[in-house]
């Protein structure tokens, strides 16, 4: 599983993620955030609540918005 386990803001629009596999890093989500569901993400404040959710396995936002885990863990990897 590539399950999202802890997750912290770092700066602008990049977040540490670390997955269960014990793999982790930093990813910058600036050029994803498109879309109605995103926008609210635009806003710094608004994007710093980002948190993990044990039941999705991944992180989310109040406003329902989520990121597949798979595309986070893909992300980390290439950018190394």
């Amino acid at each position: 599983m590539l399950d999202v386990i802890d997750v912290r803001y770092v700066k602008d629009y990049v977040l540490w993620v670390k997955f269960e596999d014990g793999s982790e890093g930093e990813v910058d989500l600036a050029t994803s955030l498109r879309g109605p569901v995103f926008q609210p993400l635009k806003e710094i404040a608004f994007f710093k609540q980002v948190r993990v959710s044990s039941e999705l396995g991944t992180i989310v936002w109040p406003n329902g918005a989520d990121i597949a885990p798979e595309t986070l863990h893909q992300r980390i990897h290439t950018a190394v």
